[in-house]
């Protein structure tokens, strides 16, 4: 098992998910031919389960947003340090996910996200 992810969460105001969407599906693509081998990205359903901490409570959600959850899957960390100084470089990317900044109307709210690099631990299919 020599796979690595970046996983994270993050809020998204409920009117701008399915523009948020629109960015992300093209943002993984670039992710891809940077060397990840998947890109997942789900939007919160079910985040309520006794006597747990919800996603909810762990990144300050308003009622106004949803949550995302996503990992990007490499085949090594090797892999996923070199991506993670392509992808910032790679000139698309500034376009795509400028609409996410704009400061009239915030989309994306990096002081929200909660991100991290995983080696694997258990594996079973």
């Amino acid at each position: 098992m020599t796979n690595y992810i970046d996983g994270f969460v993050f809020p998204i105001p409920k009117i701008h998910l399915e523009e948020y969407k629109a960015i992300a599906e093209k943002v993984a693509e670039i992710w891809k031919e940077h060397g990840a081998l998947a890109y997942f990205e789900f939007v919160g359903d079910d985040l309520h389960l006794e006597g747990t901490r919800s996603f909810i409570d762990a990144i300050q959600v308003e009622q106004e947003e949803d949550i995302i959850f996503g990992w990007v899957l490499f085949p090594s960390k090797e892999v996923r340090d070199l991506a993670n100084k392509k992808v910032p470089a790679d000139p698309r990317i500034s376009k795509l996910v400028a609409p996410l900044f704009n400061p009239e109307r915030i989309i994306f709210d990096a002081s929200k996200m909660v991100h991290g690099g995983f080696k694997p631990l258990i594996h079973k299919n």
